[in-house]
C-alpha cells in the first residue's frame, strides 16, 4: 500500500492520505477520531481553558459595579435619645429626640468614567485570550494528532517492508538450499528481517506512547488509547500568501489582548492621578429635638472635604504608571516576534514543500525503479544479495525520509497557522 502512496508525482503525495487507524492488540471499540471531533473534544476537556473561562465571572461582575450610577454607595444614619429636662417645683420631663441624617460621597474627578473604562477593556482583553488559549489548544492538539497519524503510516509502511523483506528471504533460503547462494548470503537475509521486525517493534512503541499523550489531552481513562483518521497533505501551493499571514498575525487574539490590556493600563492610570483629587461628602438630616412646647424640628445640610495635606496617591500613581510601560513594551516586543516567527517559518515551509517534491520526483521514482529491476534481477540470480539489499535500504530509507518530511511539513504548517492566528478553514 505505502509502495503506491511514495510513487508517482508530487499530485500522488499530496492527495490526501485519508487512512483508518492501524489496529494494535486490544483496540478500541470506538470508531477512529477525526480531527475535528478530536479538537470538540480538547475544548471541553481542557483545564486551562475551563480555568479562563471561569474567570469571565469575575471580570463581568466587576464591569457591573463600574456601571453602576455612583462607586460609593449612600450611608444611613439614626439617631434616637431621650432627654431628661429638669422643670422647676415639678417632676423632671422626659422628652424622646430622634435624628436621621443620610450622605453620600461623590468623586469630582471623573474616576467614574475611568473606571468604567477599565473593567470594559479588562473583559475584552479577558475574551481575547480565551479565544487565543482556544488556537493554542486547537494547535498543540492537531500536531499531536499529526504525529499519531504519521506514526500510523510509519507502522504501516513497516508492515509493508517486512512482506517484501520476507519474500526476498525466502527465495534466498531456495537459492541457498539449491546450493545457488552461500550460508552468508542467507544469514543476512534473517538478519535483515530480523532487522525490520524490530523496527516496526519500535515504532509501535512510539504509536502508543503517542496514542497515550493524545488520551491525556482528551482527559480519556488511562487504559483507553484513542485511534484516528487523519490526513498528511502536502499542497503544491500554499492556500494563502505570506502578506495575507502577516495581516492575520498583526490582529490575532494574543495582540487584541494586549491593546485591550494597554487601553485597561491608561484608564487605571486616569483613576489613579484622579484619586489625589478629595471626594466630597454630602449628607441631609433630618430630626426633633428640645423640651415640651419648646420642640424643634430640624432639616440639615452638612459637606465634608478630606485636606490632601499628607497623601496624594503617589504609590498608586507610580504602580500604575510601571504597569502602562510593561504592557507597552510586551506589546511591541509580541508584535515584533510574531511577524519575525512568521516569517521564518514560512521560509521552512516552503523549504519542506520544495523537498517533498525534490525527494517524490528525482529521488523516490528512480530508487523504486532501480528496486524493481534489481528485484528482478536478483530472483532470476543475475545479481547477489549484497546489491539487492543495498537498492532495497536505499528505497526504504527514502521513503521514511518523505514520510519525515511530510510530517515535519503537517507540524510546521499548523506552527505557522499558529503563530499567525490564521482561523480559516484548510
Amino acid at each position: 500500500m505505502f509502495s503506491n502512496i511514495y510513487c508517482g508525482h508530487l499530485a500522488r503525495l499530496t492527495a490526501a492520505l485519508v487512512l483508518t487507524a492501524a489496529q494494535l492488540a486490544g483496540a478500541a471499540a470506538e470508531p477512529p477520531l477525526t480531527l475535528e471531533r478530536a479538537w470538540q473534544l480538547a475544548e471541553e476537556a481542557n483545564p486551562t481553558l475551563k480555568a479562563a473561562q471561569a474567570s469571565l465571572a469575575g471580570a463581568e461582575g466587576q464591569l457591573a459595579d463600574a456601571r453602576g450610577a455612583l462607586w460609593n454607595n449612600p450611608q444611613l444614619a439614626a439617631e434616637r435619645s431621650r432627654r431628661k429636662v429638669p422643670q422647676p417645683g415639678l417632676e423632671s420631663d422626659i422628652q424622646g429626640e430622634w435624628r436621621v441624617e443620610i450622605s453620600q460621597t461623590l468623586e469630582i474627578a471623573g474616576q467614574q468614567g475611568y473606571r468604567r473604562g477599565a473593567a470594559e477593556q479588562e473583559l475584552a482583553a479577558l475574551r481575547e485570550t480565551i479565544e487565543e488559549t482556544r488556537l493554542q489548544i486547537r494547535a498543540e492538539f492537531e500536531q499531536k494528532f499529526t504525529r499519531v497519524v504519521s506514526l500510523q503510516l510509519r507502522a504501516e509502511m513497516e508492515e509493508g517492508i517486512i512482506g517484501l523483506i520476507q519474500e526476498n528471504a525466502a527465495i534466498t533460503r531456495k537459492r541457498f538450499e539449491a546450493g545457488e547462494d552461500t550460508k552468508l548470503d542467507n544469514n543476512l537475509a534473517g538478519v535483515e528481517l530480523g532487522r525490520a521486525r524490530d523496527r516496526l517493534e519500535s515504532v509501535r512503541e512510539l504509536l502508543i506512547q503517542a496514542r497515550a499523550e493524545l488520551a491525556a489531552t482528551l482527559q480519556l481513562p488511562p487504559d483507553e488509547l484513542p485511534a484516528v483518521k487523519g490526513a498528511l497533505v502536502v499542497r503544491p501551493e500554499p492556500p494563502y500568501t505570506l502578506e495575507q499571514l502577516l495581516d492575520a498575525a498583526a490582529s490575532r487574539p494574543q495582540l487584541r489582548a494586549l491593546g485591550y490590556r494597554e487601553q485597561a493600563a491608561r484608564s487605571r492610570l486616569g483613576l489613579e492621578r484622579a484619586a489625589a483629587y478629595p471626594d466630597v461628602t454630602v449628607g441631609l438630616g433630618a430630626g426633633r429635638e428640645g423640651p415640651g412646647a419648646a420642640r424643634e424640628n430640624l432639616i440639615g445640610l452638612s459637606v465634608s472635604v478630606p485636606l490632601p495635606l499628607f497623601r496624594r496617591n503617589a504609590a498608586g500613581i507610580g504602580k500604575a504608571s510601571s504597569e502602562l510601560a510593561q504592557v507597552e513594551i510586551e506589546k511591541r516586543a509580541t508584535t515584533r516576534d510574531t511577524r519575525a516567527r512568521v516569517l521564518a517559518l514560512w521560509q521552512k515551509l516552503e523549504s519542506l514543500r520544495e523537498r517533498v517534491r525534490r525527494l517524490d520526483q528525482f529521488v523516490l521514482q528512480q530508487l523504486e525503479e532501480n528496486e524493481r529491476l534489481s528485484t528482478a534481477a536478483y530472483r532470476v540470480g543475475e545479481i547477489g544479495l549484497m546489491q539487492l539489499l543495498l537498492t532495497t535500504r536505499q528505497v526504504l530509507d527514502t521513503r521514511r525520509e518523505v514520510l519525515e518530511a511530510m510530517t515535519d511539513f503537517a507540524l510546521t504548517r499548523v506552527e505557522l497557522e499558529r503563530a499567525a492566528g490564521w482561523v480559516q478553514l484548510r
